[in-house]
């Protein structure tokens, strides 16, 4: 009897021995007997610590706006697992999804895939089947072993480099930086976000003889009050300048290096084109406001840099009233580095989150009591929100974060007004 997708999902879960298991081996053995290691015309790579969805979906908007049939590939997701997958910023089908299930399936045999490395091969398939212009794949963990690097990239972007999933890459930070770097390919485009990047980045793409550009160095951007400026360099090299660009709802920082990697790869784009993308770009649960039953804010960051980006975001943002914080951490995050971030928060509140790597509401208490005064603590996100109605007036704006659970939760308990 054939599986339904929740079927195959709590299948490719329990199918192999554990969630993460690094190296490409395996996967590339599978992609390979699907002959999917190219699965369309151009192929970019993100990775990085921050910045990855919002460079994925403006790169993708841009190109779509060129006229491209675009797949994407993102993950996590927020409510259903089809969000990871899209085809011109559409999630697709359940049938879909299955059918690349079943094939990579019976192309395994005897060989164990994590559910992630299955996900990539899914996507791999689709875009393959549907015959995209463009692949635009995230990179999930690290880089040089994450199983998105398995395909044959035309060119790749960093977008940050900070300290995340350090049980698998390290906590050192040129370590890290140099798993990063392995999503670079020789004399292809290679983008780097993050100003003033460890050496071993450096080093590791001057080894393999790429196409290095680097933020603060061969690319940059000024903000004004209404648009902004790009400035940059083209494929061969020569200075290149946008001038009064639309601002974007997604971080800025991550616009202009999707901006690069993409003057490299497609020389042809034109201006309008990267205006009309930039306005459409939008990604759930990345700086999202909303208005109903209060005021307020909610961001999937979950380590310091994403929260630094979310404090200037808010300190851009004058209010008359208070801001609130609602923090609900995934017990793996380092809640105290994320909560010192802030300056933009006047009262705080933390709340619990269920599921094997969630955290009760005292265990993130305690971690965070000696960086930040907590006023509220809840057992769930639904009941800091209900809690909150009750407090906060028109002035205020309730600051929702801390991972992709939190604002899902959240997104549910708004649902209702």
């Amino acid at each position: 009897m054939k599986k339904n997708l929740d079927e195959w999902l709590s299948f490719l879960e329990s199918n192999h021995p554990t969630e993460i298991d690094m190296g490409l081996q395996r996967v590339q053995t599978v992609a390979q007997r699907l002959n999917l290691l190219k699965p369309a015309n151009k192929v970019l790579l993100v990775a990085g610590t921050n910045g990855k969805g919002s460079t994925v979906t403006m790169s993708s908007q841009i190109l779509q706006a060129a006229g491209k049939t675009v797949g994407s590939y993102m993950s996590p997701h927020l409510h259903v697992y089809n969000e990871r997958v899209r085809i011109n910023s559409e999630p697709v089908s359940d049938e879909c999804i299955i059918e690349s299930f079943e094939a990579i399936d019976q192309a395994r045999q005897e060989i164990s895939l994590t559910y992630f490395e299955v996900g990539t091969l899914s996507a791999l398939y689709i875009f393959k089947k549907y015959a995209v212009d463009v692949a635009v794949l995230e990179i999930g963990l690290g880089g040089r072993l994450d199983a998105v690097n398995i395909v044959d990239a035309d060119g790749a972007a960093v977008t940050s480099i900070g300290l995340d999933h350090q049980d698998w890459l390290g906590s050192d930070i040129n370590q890290i930086a140099f798993e990063k770097a392995g999503v670079f390919r020789s004399q292809l485009p290679a983008v780097c976000g993050q100003r003033n990047p460890p050496q071993t980045l450096i080093d590791h793409t001057q080894s393999i003889n790429a196409r290095l550009c680097i933020k603060g160095v061969d690319f940059d951007y000024t903000k004004m009050a209404a648009t902004w400026d790009w400035r940059g360099v083209d494929e061969h090299g020569n200075h290149k300048v946008l001038n009064a660009l639309p601002l974007p709802s997604l971080p800025i920082e991550n616009a202009a290096t999707a901006i690069q990697l993409l003057v490299l790869m497609f020389p042809e784009l034109r201006q309008d084109e990267i205006e009309n993308g930039l306005v459409k770009a939008q990604l759930d649960g990345r700086l999202q406001r909303f208005t109903a039953p209060f005021n307020g804010v909610m961001d999937v960051g979950h380590n310091p840099q994403a929260a630094q980006l979310l404090n200037e975001d808010l300190a851009a943002r004058p209010i008359t009233g208070k801001r609130y914080g609602l923090l609900a951490m995934l017990k793996d995050k380092d809640a105290e580095s994320v909560v010192k971030q802030f300056d933009q928060i006047d009262i705080w509140y933390v709340a619990g989150l269920s599921g094997y790597r969630g955290q009760t509401v005292a265990e993130l208490a305690d971690k965070v009591a000696d960086a930040i005064d907590v006023k509220g603590q809840y057992d769930t996100v639904a009941g800091a929100l209900a809690s909150l109605q009750e407090q906060v007036d028109v002035t205020d704006e309730v600051v929702v974060f801390g991972s992709f659970v939190t604002v899902a939760q959240a997104q549910a308990w708004l649902s209702q007004y």
